[in-house]
């Protein structure tokens, strides 16, 4: 049976200041969600109180039938939520194996050898393997936290940047990994996708969520958002042209 990922009627508050109000998405497993916006708009505070690193001022989140609103990351990591950040978060003195390792024993991972080399294989990096992670390039680093997070088969994943500071050709290898992952479990990986790349999104995601100054203006099929006149305006302040189509 699967299961969905729900955020309902989350709003955040710093100060006084709205960061989100009332944003209300769902996620299920074996499909990728889009989430944009504009610089500010809020969308990585949202991805922050999902995975636990922040606390929301109202709302809940949910990971099928389990609360786990202002849990600590590792207990919603144990929900079978995981995560990547804008910068890669690697041990920087370990291997490119060693790295992967490390994140398989954390999950108790019984075949650690095999799963590495499936993982080192699957991301394009067993040339690296040996590699020091602090040497490698920023685009190699990348993939390597993705693997690393992929390792512990999550049922929902939550990638926040990933192609940020990656060349053409870096990023298209990157999209057509990430459009393998749904089918990672037997039940399917749900992914949410946090990117400023938007032909990315517009080719890898079923549906996308955009957010303008905290608050959802629209949720629908890519072609459906790219299409939208409040979308259009929050990118551009104007209602002529397309950034999308690019």
């Amino acid at each position: 049976m699967t299961s969905s990922l729900t955020v309902d009627n989350i709003s955040k508050s710093f100060d006084g200041l709205q960061a989100l109000s009332k944003i209300r998405l769902e996620l299920a497993q074996g499909s990728i969600l889009g989430l944009i916006g504009p610089n500010g708009s809020g969308k990585s505070t949202l991805i922050n109180i999902i995975s636990g690193v922040l606390n929301p001022s109202a709302g809940r989140v949910a990971i099928g039938a389990v609360d786990v609103t202002a849990r600590p990351p590792h207990a919603i990591a144990r929900q079978g939520l995981a995560r990547t950040f804008q910068t890669a978060r690697l041990f920087s003195s370990l291997s490119v194996r060693e790295n992967i390792q490390f994140s398989l024993m954390a999950a108790a991972e019984k075949h650690i050898d095999l799963r590495t080399e499936e993982l080192l294989q699957r991301f394009g990096l067993v040339q690296w393997a040996a590699t020091e992670a602090s040497t490698l390039a920023y685009g190699i680093q990348r993939r390597l936290e993705i693997a690393r997070a992929v390792g512990v088969k999550p049922n929902f994943l939550l990638l926040d940047e990933p192609a940020a500071g990656l060349n053409e050709e870096e990023s298209e290898l990157l999209l057509q990994t990430i459009a393998q992952l749904p089918g990672e479990s037997s039940l399917g990986c749900g992914i949410l996708i946090v990117e400023h790349n938007l032909g990315m999104i517009m080719r890898l995601c079923d549906r996308v969520h955009v957010l303008n100054e905290g608050q959802t203006i629209a949720e629908g099929t890519p072609a459906e958002v790219r299409k939208d006149k409040a979308v259009i305006e929050a990118y551009l302040g104007r209602s002529e042209g397309n950034e999308f189509d690019s």
